[in-house]
């Protein structure tokens, strides 16, 4: 996975000098610990205010401060089209058992909102994407808008949280584009059908084996809120992904198609996890899709 990561970082750097200002650790809980710093970037282009988009790293919820690549990886075109940018820690299964990761999210949202004027943002569209277990957090909180408790057999989770200062502020967000996302976490075997075993890093997450809490595995999984009232979705997967299996994203696409909340559903052929799927088409398509609903 940090071969993975590094090499990406290299394929894909991209200077700062794309943003005109930009805030660095800005904490988003008030508590000072580094998992809960983000960065915001602002474009260049002369506009009093900017709609903004939340980015998230992939590490196998492994990682707590991976921020600075994810804006590397993904940043520059985004920035270039006009948008703000914020990049996100979080904290990782490590540190904190699930819904640990989504409410830290969700707190960055709304810190977001609350602060909008302060960083000059149009908090009337925040878009949201990642890749890998960032692309799995980023679909997250886009089909667990306006949700706060739910309950799968005999597991119920808050999945708002109290983290932070703006608890009353909506931690809602209008678009989403999901890079290779894990979706489905009770199906993570290369044909979707099987839980994975008790060393995945969905076990670390819940902390615990999969099989045997499929409560908390339907609750850590995006597919179990899709409905009609989510925002639209834009989904990308590379069709040779050695790490998160394609049919994730094609059962997903077809939850998301049935609702009717589906963009588009790219599949990248040859594409791995992260290389050949992040490409010059890709990127172009993702910030064409938030152009469009950010109208």
């Amino acid at each position: 996975m940090k071969t993975l990561l590094y090499t990406l970082i290299l394929l894909f750097s991209y200077s700062n000098s794309f943003s005109q200002e930009q805030w660095l650790d800005v904490n988003y809980a008030n508590d000072g610990n580094e998992y809960h710093n983000m960065d915001i970037y602002l474009p260049d282009n002369g506009e009093a205010t900017h709609k903004a988009i939340v980015i998230i790293y992939g590490s196998a919820w492994f990682a707590n401060n991976l921020k600075g690549m994810a804006y590397q990886m993904m940043g520059k075109p985004l920035l270039e089209n006009g948008f703000a940018v914020i990049s996100i820690n979080h904290r990782s299964s490590m540190d904190s058992a699930y819904p640990a990761q989504i409410h830290d999210v969700k707190a960055a949202i709304r810190y977001i909102r609350a602060n909008a004027d302060l960083y000059t943002i149009d908090n009337s569209f925040i878009g949201i994407t990642g890749f890998s277990s960032g692309g799995h957090l980023a679909s997250l909180a886009g089909v667990t808008n306006n949700l706060s408790e739910y309950t799968v057999a005999d597991t119920t989770m808050n999945l708002v949280g109290n983290l932070g200062n703006f608890t009353s502020i909506s931690s809602s967000v209008d678009a989403v584009v999901d890079w290779f996302g894990p979706v489905d976490l009770a199906n993570m075997d290369n044909n979707c059908t099987e839980y994975k075993d008790a060393k995945s890093p969905e076990a670390a997450i819940i902390k615990g084996n999969p099989a045997d809490h499929p409560g908390a595995i339907a609750l850590l999984s995006p597919v179990t809120f899709v409905d009609e009232t989510d925002p639209p979705f834009l989904v990308i997967h590379g069709d040779a992904d050695n790490v998160v299996p394609h049919c994730q994203s094609e059962l997903f696409s077809g939850l998301l198609n049935k609702v009717g909340i589906l963009t588009d559903f790219i599949t990248v052929e040859g594409g791995g996890h992260g290389p050949v799927t992040f490409n010059e088409n890709t990127f172009t398509a993702m910030v064409e899709f938030f152009l469009t609903e950010s109208k």
